[in-house]
């Protein structure tokens, strides 16, 4: 199921203009800094480190890391204060997290190149438009609510007979708009989606409780920062309720979910480390493209399904990607 588009209005932007692609300078340090909630020894960093080392840039050699940038809380009633300290630090350019970080530095700097990466980088306000950000930040744009829709007819086709389904949002960053086309669509298959909102770590167990409660014969788990750093714990949960659920990585059905769709996070974080390659090397973020995935893997997890007691169709299983069994 991997599938690839060429985004022409990007790559016609891209060659518009020259993107001042120099080499490193001999004797210089980078400075890079960091606002993600990760730690510094999750697979994605370092796919992202071992990225900008193919490139030339070392830490240690060439590149100095800014201190404190790893495993944030986004949601700290400090983060401003966080986003002020990190700009002070006077970084050549910053990787920021999800929404609530990258609106917390845009409001910090207004010159410091920032890559940020988030559901729709034109929805959120963060650029003027893909092919031309027009400001100091640029990154990737993750397509969620195109692949939020994908999704939902995936976890369709892995529980063909349900007739009740839930979609577990989170509201600061999920549209009404957004959540009424997920429940047009599953409609048009004779299904009723009730979605359940989150606005915080606490409320994700019990929104799932609910959803299970209300007669939820599958589970989609919409597109959003707090999900993915808290999929152990959303994993946890419907297994227990033994409840079906596709996500919005498939390094999530990796780890033990059943079914994941979606471009790789190791591999966007590649991505992202190749654009800050672009910047610290002259390229400015107002000229540079925002990115978008071109690849997604549908992955699923037969041991999980195994746990929970439901079999996944043969058809969709033999379309997977990857089959963990």
């Amino acid at each position: 199921m991997s599938s690839r588009r060429a985004f022409i209005t990007l790559l016609g932007g891209a060659t518009a203009w020259p993107l001042a692609a120099h080499p490193q300078e001999a004797g210089r340090t980078y400075r890079l800094g960091f606002m993600v909630p990760l730690s510094p020894d999750a697979p994605s960093i370092v796919a992202f480190f071992d990225e900008l080392r193919l490139a030339g840039f070392i830490e240690g050699q060439n590149l100095f890391v800014v201190p404190g940038g790893f495993d944030v809380d986004l949601r700290d009633d400090r983060l401003a204060e966080r986003a002020a300290a990190l700009v002070k630090a006077a970084p050549d350019v910053i990787v920021s997290g999800a929404d609530l970080g990258t609106r917390a530095l845009q409001q910090a700097t207004r010159t410091i190149p920032l890559i940020g990466m988030t559901e729709d980088m034109v929805a959120a306000g963060f650029v003027k438009s893909l092919a031309r950000p027009g400001g100091n930040i640029t990154g990737i744009s993750l397509l969620s609510p195109e692949l939020d829709g994908k999704r939902q007819d995936l976890l369709l086709e892995a529980v063909p007979r349900a007739r009740r389904i839930a979609a577990l949002a989170d509201s600061r960053v999920t549209s009404m708009r957004h959540l009424q086309t997920l429940q047009e669509a599953a409609q048009a298959h004779g299904v009723e989606l009730s979605v359940f909102g989150v606005t915080k770590l606490e409320e994700i167990a019990l929104a799932i409780d609910k959803a299970k409660a209300a007669g939820a014969e599958g589970l989609n788990v919409l597109a959003g920062a707090v999900f993915f750093a808290h999929s152990r714990m959303v994993i946890d949960r419907v297994t227990a309720l033994r409840l079906p659920a596709i996500y919005q990585w498939p390094d999530i059905a990796e780890q033990g979910g059943l079914a994941g769709y979606g471009p790789r996070f190791t591999e966007i974080f590649r991505q992202r480390a190749r654009m800050v390659v672009k910047v610290l090397r002259g390229a400015k973020p107002a000229d540079l493209p925002v990115e978008q995935p071109t690849t997604f893997e549908l992955v699923i997890n037969l041991q999980a399904a195994k746990a929970i007691g439901h079999e996944v169709p043969a058809g969709l299983v033999l379309r997977a990607d990857k089959v963990l069994e």
